[in-house]
């Protein structure tokens, strides 16, 4: 079973992405922000992580970077899940080290699709 992380200040979005994993056999650990993602993923070192990118305090760009800058957590693969539908938006987190990007609202097969492919 993939442990996954789900990152989003949004409380709906978290239990919206912790049903949809939960019911397709994925273990869930929820968290609220950027900071708290930097802070936690060394001790959670889950499978995937599922990243917000507008969040107060630290957004999903800077903990993305963050994450896959530590030796540590560098190779823990992270889908950007945000509204920003921008083609520079998508550049943006690749650049800072996401391996896919979904837009918000998210639609739940092509979710499980990249999940799957990862």
């Amino acid at each position: 079973m993939k442990k996954i992380l789900i990152v989003d200040d949004s409380p709906t979005e978290r239990h919206f992405l912790g049903e949809l994993l939960t019911k397709n056999g994925f273990q869930i650990i929820t968290l609220e922000s950027g900071e708290e993602a930097v802070a936690r993923t060394k001790e959670i070192m889950p499978d995937l992580i599922l990243m917000d990118v507008v969040m107060p305090g630290m957004n999903g760009f800077q903990a993305t970077r963050t994450i896959t800058r530590d030796e540590a957590t560098k190779n823990i693969p992270i889908i950007m899940c945000t509204s920003k539908n921008q083609e520079t938006d998508m550049v943006w987190a690749k650049r800072q080290g996401a391996t896919e990007y979904v837009v918000k609202p998210v639609d739940p097969q092509e979710l499980l699709n990249k999940i799957a492919s990862l």
